[in-house]
């Protein structure tokens, strides 16, 4: 897992039956593509799980990067703010929380093909 830290606003792009994604400006000013694996609430603080795309939409080494994700709540038409991480132990307050998702969704997995 790695720490990146996006300078603005996520751009949310979604065509219909594809997964959503969006496009981060990383510090270096380079922008990447990122699919969204989920929003997860931890506490009171809901965290976005991103996984880096290449050029050809697809991620070989299974590396996800997480960041707090803020929605303004008075207007549901703003972009949400996505912020860096900087405590370890909150970030792996969140990679914990995503293990756990990812045992829940192979679970229901297995629920699912019985």
């Amino acid at each position: 897992m790695s720490h990146q830290n996006p300078m603005d606003k996520p751009n949310n792009t979604e065509a219909p039956d594809e997964e959503m994604t969006v496009e981060l400006t990383l510090e270096d000013g380079s922008r990447i593509l990122c699919a969204i694996v989920t929003i997860l609430t931890v506490e009171t603080q809901d965290y976005i799980v991103l996984l880096p795309l290449d050029e050809d939409g697809s991620n070989s080494s299974g590396e996800v990067w997480f960041y707090r994700y803020y929605e303004n709540p008075q207007d549901v038409n703003e972009e949400p703010t996505l912020t860096y991480i900087e405590d370890d132990e909150e970030y792996e307050t969140v990679a914990d929380a995503f293990d756990e998702y990812l045992d829940s969704c192979e679970f229901d997995e297995i629920i699912e093909n019985e």
